[in-house]
């Protein structure tokens, strides 16, 4: 699961329209995933989610807009799962679009063990950020907790003693784009709006 819904504040315009060059972030997150190995991608979209159809390749995904994306990250991973009807997936990965440091190892070594009872989460420098990997007997309890911009936070609090920490330092680069300088960082670019986002 992909989450690129939000409206980019403090950067200067929505984070799935961010390319880096000519590629949108979006399609790369998705070679990524792909390159991973992940079977099905849902991409959950919201500010801004018709100028992203139209510039990204969205073929072969799960699309999912979330109307309610100001109100946090919450409510993207809430429509994100809900999305999932398939029985047969047993576990989640779930990342941001605003991560241009992240490689298919870091995914591939956070989601090696897809159980339904697993919660993983990527760690750098010993700090907890994404990839992170959720079970599918967590989804309703996390859907249930999830809030605002803190996301799936309160539920791993609740449930900190079954987290396992996965270091990934040394394959990925856990940023975060959320700054100007980040953007000048990964030579990131956001398309002007044509449209109030």
């Amino acid at each position: 699961m992909i989450i690129a819904a939000g409206g980019g504040r403090r950067i200067g315009g929505p984070e799935a329209l961010l390319h880096q060059g000519e590629k949108p972030l979006v399609n790369q997150m998705i070679d990524t995933m792909t390159e991973a190995g992940c079977e099905q991608i849902v991409v959950v979209l919201g500010a801004a989610a018709e100028q992203v159809r139209e510039t990204a390749d969205l073929g072969g995904v799960t699309v999912v807009i979330n109307k309610a994306w100001g109100t946090g990250v919450g409510s993207s991973i809430r429509a994100g799962l809900a999305a999932m009807d398939d029985k047969g997936i047993e576990a989640v990965v779930v990342v941001p679009v605003d991560m241009p440091g992240l490689t298919a190892v870091a995914v591939r070594r956070v989601a090696a063990l897809p159980y339904p009872d697993v919660l993983v989460c990527a760690t750098y420098d010993g700090l907890r950020g994404y990839p992170m990997l959720f079970g599918r007997r967590h989804w309703s309890g996390i859907a249930t907790l999830a809030s605002a911009d803190v996301g799936a936070r309160p539920y791993l609090l609740a449930h900190k003693d079954q987290i396992v920490d996965i270091a990934c330092d040394s394959v990925a680069d856990g940023s975060r784009v959320d700054t100007p300088a980040l953007m000048e960082f990964y030579g990131l670019t956001v398309p002007p709006q044509r449209v109030e986002v």
